[in-house]
């Protein structure tokens, strides 16, 4: 078995695409996963899979939360090793950790777009790629970031951010 993390986005997100978090592990659970858990209500979920083909299980998850729940949604599945590579890959020093957002992208070719992004001046916001996930730190928040909104463009529907709260709390709930 292989502990993954599976980053959904765009579920719980207002008052659009809602999935109550016990049925969202069912889902999962029902997909032949174990020892399915769930973090905060934003669609995160640490399971045991049998197999560590991410791409596979982020499309099976997609799938699955289309047919329970009639809600199309980006899936990115890690596994537990890569997830504790992404933090502790992370060259940036920065402040408020609300403020801090880890882009997770489906696959690393989704990087190469927001190259040209990295070698721009963008202070006091910063930007710092790495093989699987983006570090931008928003200095004057998210929603005032010139820098994200950017990001975003470049990156399109491949990615999914977290904040560096979100991704300390899942980096302590995989048991590696």
């Amino acid at each position: 078995m292989t502990e993954c993390v599976a980053l959904i986005r765009g579920i719980n997100v207002g008052r659009a695409k809602r999935v109550a978090m016990s049925d969202l592990r069912d889902m999962v659970a029902g997909l032949g996963h174990a020892n399915v858990r769930t973090l905060l209500n934003s669609g995160n979920a640490v399971f045991d899979a049998k197999r560590a083909s991410t791409g596979k299980l982020a499309l099976d998850i997609r799938k699955g939360i289309k047919d329970a729940f009639d809600i199309s949604a980006r899936v990115v599945v890690l596994t537990a090793a890569e997830l504790r590579a992404t933090v502790a890959a992370n060259p940036l020093q920065v402040g408020d950790p609300s403020r801090f957002l880890v882009a997770f992208v489906t696959v690393p070719e989704a990087l190469e777009n927001a190259k040209t992004l990295a070698g721009e001046s963008w202070a006091p916001e910063r930007l710092a790629l790495g093989t699987r996930a983006a570090y931008i730190w928003c200095a004057n928040g998210i929603l005032e970031s010139r820098l994200l909104q950017a990001f975003v463009r470049a990156t399109g529907e491949s990615v999914t951010t977290r904040n560096w709260s979100t991704v300390m709390k899942l980096n302590a709930a995989v048991s590696i």
